[in-house]
């Protein structure tokens, strides 16, 4: 090889040996429990003192968690989209680590004004929002309230106009009007991990793969709902209000925004049903469709990431958030 040879294919490889570092960098990250709480922040808000967690850079991303759930539940989103949004995640009031105020209504209308502040907070103007579960109320709720903070709407199984409260909700609410949801319902689970894994626990009613359920996973989610008194009590409240239908009077707000929405919907959930994202197609002017997930339960965007990450960038690159 004479030396002009040697110079011409070193510079043809330099791209690529200067390139490996950075996509390994990208690869090596993993967003797990020990990644979790490193990155784990606060934001002292006017209703509470609200935990979150945030990656990437960019236009913003909310990520808003179901019950009895907390921003954990997005590691794995936020794991593969921190290079595409600036990823935020908080807890919102009653779950996790978020505190709030003494006296403060907790209801999915609180949530909303909260996420709004925390946002406030942040410096950040409009978000692509995905959510599942009570999240999806509440990202609902917010879009009625600041349609003209959301540009892209990613929906999963959750409360829907006429079909909510789910029937089969109904008996945490008892348990919350009683007082004894955490002590009767969680507690147990959290003592015991193979019933939170079992059919009558956490994992077999809301989770395609129980078995998956780490202890970890399961201290993170159910260890901050016992910790108090108070914290059962916050519980208990943000139950009962869910269970009070608000979605129907803001139908209209919702036919009348014309972002992007997209529904990705698990067939095997037995709260949420097929039919609540087929009304919510009709519904949005904007929507893409539905993607229908055979074999999935409620909490399938924790277990299957990859599935949220492609859908949210196809939705994202339809919309001028792309």
């Amino acid at each position: 090889m004479t030396r002009r040879d040697f110079l011409k294919n070193s510079a043809t490889a330099l791209p690529a040996v200067v390139a490996a570092p950075h996509i390994m960098a990208k690869q090596s990250v993993s967003f797990d429990a020990a990644w979790y709480n490193r990155s784990r922040r606060f934001a002292d808000l006017s209703m509470a003192r609200v935990a979150y967690v945030e990656a990437g850079h960019g236009p913003a991303a909310l990520f808003v968690h179901g019950y009895p759930l907390n921003s954990y539940q997005w590691r794995g989103a936020l794991e593969r989209l921190h290079t595409h949004r600036r990823c935020i995640a908080p807890d919102l009031m009653s779950f996790g680590l978020t505190e709030p105020h003494e006296g403060q209504t907790i209801s999915p209308h609180a949530q909303a004004t909260l996420l709004a502040e925390l946002l406030d907070r942040l410096h950040i103007d409009t978000v692509d929002l995905v959510a599942n579960d009570s999240g999806g109320y509440t990202a609902q709720v917010f879009l009625s309230q600041y349609p003209h903070r959301v540009r892209s709407l990613l929906l999963t199984n959750c409360d829907v106009d006429k079909f909510s409260p789910p029937a089969d909700f109904l008996p945490l609410v008892d348990l919350a009007r009683q007082g004894v949801l955490v002590d009767r319902f969680l507690a147990p689970q959290l003592k015991d991990k193979n019933l939170a894994r079992s059919d009558k626990g956490l994992g077999g009613l809301a989770f395609t793969y129980p078995d998956r359920l780490t202890d970890e996973t399961l201290e993170i989610y159910l260890r901050p709902l016992t910790q108090s008194q108070s914290r059962k009590s916050q519980l208990d409240q943000f139950t009962l209000a869910l269970a009070v239908n608000d979605l129907v009077p803001i139908r209209e707000n919702l036919h009348q925004w014309k972002g992007p929405v997209r529904m990705v919907w698990a067939l095997e959930d037995q709260f949420f049903k097929i039919e609540s994202a087929e009304w919510l197609d009709r519904t949005f002017p904007g929507s893409k469709g539905i993607r229908r997930i055979e074999g999935a339960k409620l909490f399938f965007p924790e277990e299957m990431p990859d599935l949220i990450a492609e859908e949210a960038t196809k939705l994202w690159r339809s919309g001028s958030g792309a």
